[in-house]
């Protein structure tokens, strides 16, 4: 487990942003990591699937006590009113009709999570997130629907550099005066950071290479 060097990297890499948190991506990992994870104290954790943190968590929760689980995966329409009993925080509101979802919750007596907007900050066609052209006029509709939003969340394109990727929503979230910065991953953390990542999400560095179920 890598868990010291890497809180110690991001440690490092805060000195001259401020305070960043790790979100430790326990997805697809085997409940033995998780579970070495959580005894050296790290209480921040991040998952893809509804189903999957719906098996593990309460069970985890009830026997090493509170732990702040965040979505950072898509997230189903289906699935919103699952999610807002299991989650924090969720990074991947990224469409209308989500939106609606979680506001109609609200609505019902729902206490939400808090919200992260994905942005589609490269703009690819296969990638879930908001457009940023389109960032403005959805933050408004969000807004309309008393929906809370914490901040900005995006996943750079794959083989590029992450940092203007970094630096173009850390630009938008200024703009709109939203202060949750949720950029990073293994590979590029320190960047983000250094552009004014407030939550980092880091797997693979903390607990090894992942085994999907074939």
């Amino acid at each position: 487990m890598a868990l010291v060097d890497i809180l110690a990297r991001v440690r490092g890499a805060e000195r001259k942003t401020g305070a960043v948190t790790l979100i430790a991506v326990s997805k697809v990992q085997p409940l033995e990591r998780v579970e070495a994870v959580l005894s050296e104290g790290h209480r921040v954790f991040g998952e893809n699937y509804v189903q999957e943190a719906a098996a593990k968590w309460p069970d985890l929760r009830q026997r090493f006590g509170p732990v702040e689980v965040h979505m950072i995966g898509p997230l189903q329409t289906n699935k919103a009113k699952l999610a807002v009993g299991l989650f924090d925080a969720i990074h991947t509101l990224d469409r209308p009709s989500l939106a609606q979802k979680l506001a109609g919750l609200q609505q019902a007596g729902a206490a939400l999570p808090r919200l992260f907007v994905q942005v589609n900050t490269g703009a690819e066609p296969q990638k879930a997130g908001v457009l940023p052209a389109d960032l403005g006029g959805f933050l408004r509709d969000c807004q309309g629907m008393d929906l809370g939003l914490e901040g900005l969340m995006c996943i750079p394109p794959e083989g590029e550099d992450s940092t203007p990727h970094f630096a173009m929503l850390a630009g938008m979230a200024a703009e709109h005066g939203l202060s949750g910065l949720s950029m990073g991953m293994s590979g590029d953390f320190e960047a983000a950071i250094a552009q004014g990542a407030t939550h980092v999400r880091v797997g693979s560095a903390i607990f090894g290479a992942r085994t999907y179920p074939a």
